[in-house]
């Protein structure tokens, strides 16, 4: 799988996340490892759910795991904080922002 495919996928996903009750600004960027490697980022700015193929740099997390973990855990066939603790999924930054993600997955 290329990045293009994995980010428009993944894009496609988190997109339709109802994301109106969260009030506060979040922004996580993900690092893609292995096949489909690269950097994303996605944003909550009041009320609105932004993501683009880019780095973001004022972040309040970092995951980071293989293109095959990220699906999952967009389909939410997998538990963020299970892919945390059995280690498939890496977080920088925050962790009290960063379970946020829960919200759009």
């Amino acid at each position: 799988m290329t990045y293009e495919t994995l980010f428009e996928t993944v894009r496609e996903i988190f997109m339709k996340a109802d994301v109106s009750g969260i009030g506060e600004h979040l922004a996580f960027q993900f690092d893609i490892t292995g096949e489909g490697q690269g950097t994303f980022y996605a944003e909550v700015k009041e009320g609105k759910l932004y993501v683009e193929p880019y780095e973001y740099y004022d972040r309040d997390a970092i995951f980071i795991c293989s293109a095959d973990t990220l699906l999952k855990l967009a389909a939410g066939k997998l538990d963020p904080v299970f892919a945390f603790t059995t280690g498939k999924l890496k977080v920088e930054g925050s962790l009290e922002k960063a379970l946020m993600l829960q919200k759009f997955v």
